[in-house]
């Protein structure tokens, strides 16, 4: 019997070794002592990878050791979501998302992961304000006028999307919405030919980055009717905000941040978060960012955890209510 006792206590502590984290082996202090890499979601190409680039390098050069970008594109980034919500979370594998990231949970079914408890926020790095543009010869010239039209008309204004289900389709559905008012989608494949379209009036309405589209304002090739963020943009401080002109609080804006696997060690966390708000407040970065109107921010671990649950929770809501899925 005793014998029997004690092959069952080396069992439980050899399970407990086992089980054991292997991020506690490594102390806080020696954090990075390899090669870090961050997971794009995506394609390579665009602002994920430019922005993300600018990143790795300064906190290579913050911490010591290298981070260098693996891109795990598909399925609307889920794939390399996944793979990041499943790594070993020892502060090894990151996650660099952007605003589409809070949209994925509520259009997504059949997860593998769970946004919120298998992935660990670490800094939401950057925001640009988004713009409704439409076609020069719209009807609309303003938001009120705007308001008026698609209210007016149901159904026949052609609001242009990256892709169905996708952070512009979301938008123009809480949008429309809110305005109680309904126009009709077209989905492409990518922002640039909807915005071709809208230019060559195929197309009325798209809710761009005002850093995508801002050539084609100044040109002349497009009209701003409103800011769709909160915030005016300091490269056209004299559009006013939607929040502004009726629907207070309306804020979308594209977004983007770090992650990193659920089960990280708070301390490397916050390391991380503090090496990333550092970057956030390098005068070469604000300098760059704010060329594209791009405003840094550097958050806690905390902050950027209830961006995500609130739009996450936003998302949700807007889905239920216009029966959106992933086919449309």
């Amino acid at each position: 019997m005793k014998s029997k006792s004690l092959k069952m206590q080396l069992m439980m502590v050899l399970m407990l070794c086992v089980s054991y984290p292997i991020a506690a082996q490594e102390s806080v202090t020696s954090y990075p002592s390899r090669v870090v890499t961050i997971v794009i979601p995506f394609v390579p190409g665009g602002p994920v990878e430019r922005d993300t680039r600018i990143w790795a390098q300064k906190l290579g050069l913050d911490l010591g050791k290298p981070f260098v970008l693996d891109f795990k594109g598909g399925a609307g980034s889920t794939i390399g979501t996944a793979f990041v919500a499943k790594a070993v979370p020892d502060g090894y594998t990151l996650l660099s998302v952007s605003s589409g990231f809070s949209v994925n949970p509520a259009l997504y079914q059949n997860l593998s992961f769970d946004t919120e408890k298998d992935l660990a926020p670490i800094s939401h790095m950057r925001s640009v304000g988004s713009m409704l543009v439409v076609h020069p010869a719209f009807p609309a010239k303003n938001w009120p006028e705007y308001v008026a039209y698609v209210k007016a008309n149901p159904g026949k204004v052609n609001f242009g999307t990256s892709g169905g289900g996708g952070v512009h389709h979301m938008a123009g559905a809480w949008l429309h919405s809110e305005l109680k008012a309904k126009v009709t989608f077209i989905h492409y494949k990518g922002g640039g030919p909807v915005l071709l379209d809208v230019m060559a009036g195929r197309a009325d309405a798209y809710p761009p980055t005002v850093s995508t589209a801002l050539t084609q304002v100044k040109a002349g090739k497009l009209r701003v009717i409103a800011m769709m963020s909160i915030a005016r943009s300091p490269l056209m401080p004299d559009i006013p905000t939607i929040s502004e002109q009726g629907l207070p609080g309306f804020d979308f804006s594209s977004w983007g941040g770090v992650l990193t696997t659920g089960g990280t060690p708070a301390p490397i966390v916050n390391k991380l978060s503090n090496a990333m708000a550092k970057i956030a407040k390098d005068p070469e970065v604000i300098k760059y960012a704010a060329m594209d109107g791009t405003i840094m921010i550097g958050s806690t671990p905390e902050a950027f955890q209830r961006l995500i649950t609130q739009e996450v929770q936003r998302w949700k809501k807007v889905v239920l209510e216009n029966n959106i899925k992933l086919e449309d």
